[in-house]
């Protein structure tokens, strides 16, 4: 068996080299990088036309994804649409303090000297205002005072005034600016999502509707039976509590109990008009439901 582990000076200069060998194979396996060159230039004419093709879908992509903007009358935008527009909360008071004083906008303007938008921001809308026919080609010249001639409204007395938990689609549309889809779109917000009104402020959370039609409506209607609401103490409420009040977020429910909690209570339902964004429509929703005794 010895002679198995015995090796002469020939094997074991094999075995040597061999071994280095294998030693300067790993070396240079692992060492060398060789110089990568792509196939594919892509300073070719036809690589280039690709790419510009996929720039310009990318473009188109992304266009489609904006907002779409149809014309309109920006004598009836809402409050959501005028954020979706871009107006701020103080842009779009002092659009409805000029139409509550049954006062119109007739050009873009008027509507830049009555909100006090930006240039800019104005630019980027103001193409689709859309206006009535006798507004852009005026056959009398009275008309272009900046008010339409007044129309008598009906105002009933309390007494008179049909209960808005019992009013039909039908019969909402009596009102100006109550169409089909508005009056079922009131119906169902009463019956499915408030399970009946418990208040006149709560039609602001109808979408569609602004102050201008809301006043008409309640010239008409009267919430006669309301339905209870069970306060909710704002100084004890968690987030979660404010979220349950029908038409709040729950980031703005967040941002209401911050609020309170920064400031370890607060002592009147007012001082949440501080809030950014909140507007005085959505605050008088939110006092139905909260309280501060």
């Amino acid at each position: 068996m010895k002679s198995q582990f015995v090796f002469g000076k020939s094997e074991r200069i094999g075995i040597l080299s061999l071994v280095a060998l294998i030693i300067g194979l790993l070396l240079f396996y692992f060492l060398y990088i060789p110089e990568r060159t792509s196939s594919l230039d892509i300073s070719s004419p036809a690589v280039v036309a690709i790419n510009a093709q996929i720039d310009s879908l990318r473009l188109v992509a992304l266009e489609n994804k904006k907002p779409k903007i149809y014309p309109f009358n920006p004598n009836f935008i809402t409050e959501y649409k005028a954020y979706t527009l871009g107006l701020s909360t103080e842009e779009y008071d002092r659009f409805v303090s000029f139409r509550e004083n049954d006062k119109w906008i007739n050009s873009v303007k008027d509507f830049k000297s009555v909100t006090g938008v930006s240039d800019s921001l104005l630019d980027s809308f103001s193409p689709y205002f859309k206006f009535p026919e006798w507004v852009t080609n005026p056959k009398n010249n009275n008309f272009i005072s900046g008010t339409f001639p007044k129309k008598k409204e009906v105002v009933l007395s309390y007494a008179n005034k049909v209960d808005l938990n019992l009013a039909t689609a039908a019969e909402l549309q009596v009102v100006s600016g109550i169409g089909p889809a508005i009056s079922e779109r009131i119906v169902k917000y009463r019956d499915q999502t408030l399970e009946g009104f418990s208040s006149e402020a709560q039609l602001a959370s109808v979408w569609g509707l602004d102050s201008i039609v809301i006043k008409r409506t309640l010239n008409r209607f009267a919430v006669k039976t309301p339905k209870k609401i069970v306060m909710i103490h704002i100084n004890t409420a968690s987030a979660s509590d404010i979220a349950t009040i029908k038409g709040v977020s729950f980031d703005l429910a967040k941002e209401i109990w911050e609020y309170r909690t920064l400031r370890e209570g607060i002592n009147s339902l007012d001082e949440l008009a501080e809030i950014e964004g909140m507007t005085s429509s959505k605050l008088n929703l939110i006092k139905l439901y909260l309280s501060v005794d």
